[in-house]
Protein backbone atom coordinates (compact mmCIF):
# COMPACT_ATOMS: atom_id res chain seq x y z
CA UNK A 1 0.00 0.00 0.00
CA UNK A 2 1.11 3.52 -0.71
CA UNK A 3 1.93 5.77 1.91
CA UNK A 4 -0.14 8.15 3.02
CA UNK A 5 -0.35 11.54 1.35
CA UNK A 6 -2.70 14.75 2.86
CA UNK A 7 -4.67 17.17 0.35
CA UNK A 8 -6.24 19.78 1.53
CA UNK A 9 -9.32 20.54 -0.32
CA UNK A 10 -12.53 23.23 0.52
CA UNK A 11 -15.88 22.13 1.16
CA UNK A 12 -17.03 23.32 -1.33
CA UNK A 13 -14.93 20.77 -3.88
CA UNK A 14 -15.54 17.61 -1.66
CA UNK A 15 -19.45 18.60 -2.50
CA UNK A 16 -18.59 18.50 -6.24
CA UNK A 17 -16.07 15.69 -6.33
CA UNK A 18 -17.53 13.31 -3.21
CA UNK A 19 -16.64 9.78 -5.20
CA UNK A 20 -13.58 11.37 -6.33
CA UNK A 21 -12.27 11.91 -2.98
CA UNK A 22 -14.12 8.65 -1.31
CA UNK A 23 -11.92 6.90 -4.34
CA UNK A 24 -8.54 8.73 -2.81
CA UNK A 25 -9.53 8.23 0.80
CA UNK A 26 -9.72 4.59 0.12
CA UNK A 27 -6.09 4.78 -1.49
CA UNK A 28 -4.99 5.28 1.97
CA UNK A 29 -4.66 8.83 1.18
CA UNK A 30 -5.68 11.70 3.75
CA UNK A 31 -7.83 14.93 2.58
CA UNK A 32 -8.32 17.70 4.89
CA UNK A 33 -12.07 19.84 4.54
CA UNK A 34 -11.15 23.42 4.99
CA UNK A 35 -14.57 25.81 5.23
CA UNK A 36 -14.46 29.78 5.28
CA UNK A 37 -10.37 29.32 4.98
CA UNK A 38 -9.99 27.21 8.52
CA UNK A 39 -9.54 23.57 8.29
CA UNK A 40 -13.04 22.00 9.56
CA UNK A 41 -13.43 18.15 9.03
CA UNK A 42 -10.66 15.22 7.51
CA UNK A 43 -11.68 12.49 5.51
CA UNK A 44 -9.48 9.49 6.00
CA UNK A 45 -9.32 5.71 5.58
CA UNK A 46 -11.42 3.32 7.61
CA UNK A 47 -9.36 0.81 9.11
CA UNK A 48 -10.34 -1.43 12.10
CA UNK A 49 -10.07 -1.21 15.95
CA UNK A 50 -7.29 -3.59 15.84
CA UNK A 51 -5.88 -1.36 13.00
CA UNK A 52 -5.86 1.61 14.90
CA UNK A 53 -4.52 -0.20 18.02
CA UNK A 54 -1.57 -1.69 16.26
CA UNK A 55 -0.86 1.66 14.84
CA UNK A 56 -1.55 3.61 17.75
CA UNK A 57 0.82 1.39 19.87
CA UNK A 58 3.36 0.91 17.26
CA UNK A 59 3.55 4.77 17.18
CA UNK A 60 4.08 5.07 21.38
CA UNK A 61 6.89 2.20 21.50
CA UNK A 62 8.22 3.93 18.62
CA UNK A 63 8.64 7.17 20.73
CA UNK A 64 9.50 5.39 23.68
CA UNK A 65 12.47 3.22 22.18
CA UNK A 66 13.52 5.31 19.16
CA UNK A 67 14.55 8.08 21.41
CA UNK A 68 12.18 10.22 20.39
CA UNK A 69 11.05 13.63 22.51
CA UNK A 70 7.39 14.73 21.83
CA UNK A 71 6.04 17.36 23.00
CA UNK A 72 2.79 17.60 25.25
CA UNK A 73 0.33 18.92 22.58
CA UNK A 74 2.07 15.72 20.49
CA UNK A 75 1.27 13.61 23.59
CA UNK A 76 -1.85 14.73 23.90
CA UNK A 77 -3.14 14.05 20.11
CA UNK A 78 -1.80 10.49 20.24
CA UNK A 79 -3.09 9.87 23.85
CA UNK A 80 -6.87 10.81 22.61
CA UNK A 81 -6.49 8.51 19.64
CA UNK A 82 -5.55 5.63 21.64
CA UNK A 83 -7.44 3.24 24.25
CA UNK A 84 -3.91 2.06 25.44
CA UNK A 85 -2.56 3.26 29.02
CA UNK A 86 0.09 5.51 28.55
CA UNK A 87 2.51 8.03 30.50
CA UNK A 88 4.06 11.33 29.65
CA UNK A 89 7.28 12.02 31.74
CA UNK A 90 10.47 13.99 30.74
CA UNK A 91 8.67 14.10 27.21
CA UNK A 92 8.78 10.73 26.50
CA UNK A 93 5.82 8.36 26.05
CA UNK A 94 5.31 4.85 28.10
CA UNK A 95 2.90 2.50 27.60
CA UNK A 96 1.37 1.05 31.50
CA UNK A 97 1.17 -2.93 31.32
CA UNK A 98 -2.35 -4.07 32.81
CA UNK A 99 -1.20 -4.84 36.81
CA UNK A 100 -1.15 -8.43 38.73
CA UNK A 101 -3.57 -9.84 41.47
CA UNK A 102 -1.03 -9.24 44.12
CA UNK A 103 -1.17 -5.41 43.13
CA UNK A 104 -4.41 -5.02 43.35
CA UNK A 105 -5.30 -6.54 46.20
CA UNK A 106 -2.48 -3.78 48.10
CA UNK A 107 -3.94 -1.27 45.95
CA UNK A 108 -7.71 -1.98 47.06
CA UNK A 109 -6.90 -2.22 51.15
CA UNK A 110 -4.69 1.09 50.90
CA UNK A 111 -7.89 2.63 49.33
CA UNK A 112 -9.84 1.41 52.09
CA UNK A 113 -7.90 3.17 54.28
CA UNK A 114 -7.63 6.42 52.58
CA UNK A 115 -11.58 6.12 51.72
CA UNK A 116 -12.53 5.39 55.51
CA UNK A 117 -10.50 8.38 56.77
CA UNK A 118 -11.42 10.84 54.37
CA UNK A 119 -15.22 10.41 55.40
CA UNK A 120 -16.79 13.92 56.25
CA UNK A 121 -13.72 15.34 55.05
CA UNK A 122 -13.22 17.80 51.29
CA UNK A 123 -10.44 15.22 50.08
CA UNK A 124 -11.13 12.47 48.12
CA UNK A 125 -9.45 9.19 47.09
CA UNK A 126 -9.11 8.06 43.49
CA UNK A 127 -7.43 5.32 41.78
CA UNK A 128 -5.95 4.27 38.20
CA UNK A 129 -6.29 4.90 35.35
CA UNK A 130 -6.89 8.56 36.49
CA UNK A 131 -4.90 11.09 34.69
CA UNK A 132 -3.10 13.88 36.52
CA UNK A 133 -1.13 16.59 34.97
CA UNK A 134 1.59 17.45 36.89
CA UNK A 135 3.35 20.84 36.28
CA UNK A 136 7.10 20.87 37.71
CA UNK A 137 8.36 24.16 38.97
CA UNK A 138 11.07 25.30 36.16
CA UNK A 139 9.80 23.34 33.70
CA UNK A 140 7.61 24.49 30.70
CA UNK A 141 5.34 21.25 29.69
CA UNK A 142 3.69 19.42 32.39
CA UNK A 143 4.39 15.30 33.10
CA UNK A 144 0.85 13.21 32.72
CA UNK A 145 0.97 9.67 34.71
CA UNK A 146 -2.01 7.75 36.54
CA UNK A 147 -0.49 7.28 40.07
CA UNK A 148 -2.17 3.74 41.50
CA UNK A 149 -3.85 5.68 44.27
CA UNK A 150 -3.99 9.40 45.26
CA UNK A 151 -6.09 11.73 47.30
CA UNK A 152 -6.75 15.14 46.09
CA UNK A 153 -8.08 18.15 48.07
CA UNK A 154 -8.21 21.05 45.63
CA UNK A 155 -10.93 19.75 43.76
CA UNK A 156 -13.14 22.68 43.76
CA UNK A 157 -11.57 24.54 41.05
CA UNK A 158 -9.06 21.87 39.05
CA UNK A 159 -11.78 19.94 37.49
CA UNK A 160 -12.47 21.24 33.67
CA UNK A 161 -15.30 21.12 31.35
CA UNK A 162 -14.27 17.80 30.13
CA UNK A 163 -14.40 16.76 33.85
CA UNK A 164 -10.42 16.00 34.43
CA UNK A 165 -8.91 16.63 37.12
CA UNK A 166 -6.14 19.50 36.60
CA UNK A 167 -4.87 20.10 39.82
CA UNK A 168 -2.31 18.40 42.37
CA UNK A 169 -2.92 15.71 44.64
CA UNK A 170 -1.42 16.46 48.01
CA UNK A 171 -0.13 12.55 48.44
CA UNK A 172 0.13 10.15 45.94
CA UNK A 173 0.59 6.30 45.96
CA UNK A 174 2.48 3.69 43.52
CA UNK A 175 3.02 0.34 43.82
CA UNK A 176 6.41 -1.16 42.55
CA UNK A 177 6.05 -3.65 39.40
CA UNK A 178 9.55 -4.60 37.78
CA UNK A 179 9.18 -3.00 35.25
CA UNK A 180 7.90 0.28 37.02
CA UNK A 181 10.48 0.02 39.88
CA UNK A 182 13.05 2.77 38.04
CA UNK A 183 10.89 4.88 37.22
CA UNK A 184 8.57 5.16 40.07
CA UNK A 185 11.53 5.45 42.55
CA UNK A 186 13.84 7.82 40.05
CA UNK A 187 11.72 10.25 37.63
CA UNK A 188 8.17 9.99 39.27
CA UNK A 189 9.31 11.08 42.89
CA UNK A 190 10.94 14.11 41.11
CA UNK A 191 7.83 14.83 39.45
CA UNK A 192 5.82 14.87 41.88
CA UNK A 193 8.61 17.15 44.38
CA UNK A 194 8.56 19.88 41.95
CA UNK A 195 4.94 19.75 41.22
CA UNK A 196 4.14 20.59 44.71
CA UNK A 197 3.06 17.16 45.98
CA UNK A 198 3.02 16.64 50.18
CA UNK A 199 3.30 13.39 50.31
CA UNK A 200 4.50 10.12 48.40
CA UNK A 201 4.53 6.61 49.47
CA UNK A 202 6.46 3.93 46.89
CA UNK A 203 5.03 0.63 48.05
CA UNK A 204 7.01 -2.63 47.46
CA UNK A 205 5.50 -5.42 47.85
CA UNK A 206 8.23 -8.21 47.20
CA UNK A 207 10.03 -6.39 50.30
CA UNK A 208 6.76 -5.67 51.98
CA UNK A 209 8.09 -1.85 52.84
CA UNK A 210 6.51 1.27 52.19
CA UNK A 211 8.93 4.22 51.49
CA UNK A 212 7.50 7.58 52.62
CA UNK A 213 8.79 10.89 51.34
CA UNK A 214 7.39 14.20 52.77
CA UNK A 215 7.94 17.07 50.42
CA UNK A 216 7.93 20.91 50.99
CA UNK A 217 9.15 23.82 48.93
CA UNK A 218 9.51 21.27 46.53
CA UNK A 219 12.33 19.39 48.35
CA UNK A 220 12.09 16.29 50.54
CA UNK A 221 11.18 17.22 54.10
CA UNK A 222 11.37 13.83 55.51
CA UNK A 223 11.99 10.40 54.73
CA UNK A 224 10.71 7.46 56.16
CA UNK A 225 11.15 3.52 55.87
CA UNK A 226 8.29 1.93 57.01
CA UNK A 227 8.47 -2.35 57.19
CA UNK A 228 6.18 -5.51 58.59
CA UNK A 229 5.15 -5.16 61.24
CA UNK A 230 5.26 -1.19 61.45
CA UNK A 231 2.15 1.04 61.44
CA UNK A 232 2.53 3.85 58.97
CA UNK A 233 2.18 7.58 59.91
CA UNK A 234 1.27 9.73 57.34
CA UNK A 235 3.75 13.11 56.96
CA UNK A 236 0.63 15.28 56.17
CA UNK A 237 -2.73 13.85 56.85
CA UNK A 238 -2.89 14.07 60.81
CA UNK A 239 -4.68 10.79 62.11
CA UNK A 240 -3.61 8.80 58.81
CA UNK A 241 -2.61 5.45 59.61
CA UNK A 242 -2.09 2.20 57.56
CA UNK A 243 -1.09 -1.11 59.69
CA UNK A 244 1.84 -2.96 57.23
CA UNK A 245 1.11 -6.24 58.49
CA UNK A 246 -2.55 -5.78 56.80
CA UNK A 247 -1.11 -4.58 53.57
CA UNK A 248 0.93 -7.03 52.83
CA UNK A 249 -1.07 -10.02 53.61
CA UNK A 250 -0.48 -12.53 50.71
Amino acid sequence: MDDKVNKTITATELKANLGKYLDYAIANHEIVITKNGKKAARLSPYITDIERYLVVKEEALDYQYGGKKVSYDEFMEIYEKSNLRMEFINGEIFLLSSPGTYHQEISGRLHLIFAEYLKDKKCKVFYAPFDVHFRKKGFKEPDVMQPDLLIACDLECNVNEKGRYMGTPALVVEILSDSTRTRDMVDKLNTYMLSGVREYWIVDPQRKLILLYGFKDERVDKFYDFKVPDILKSYYFEGLKADLAEIFVS
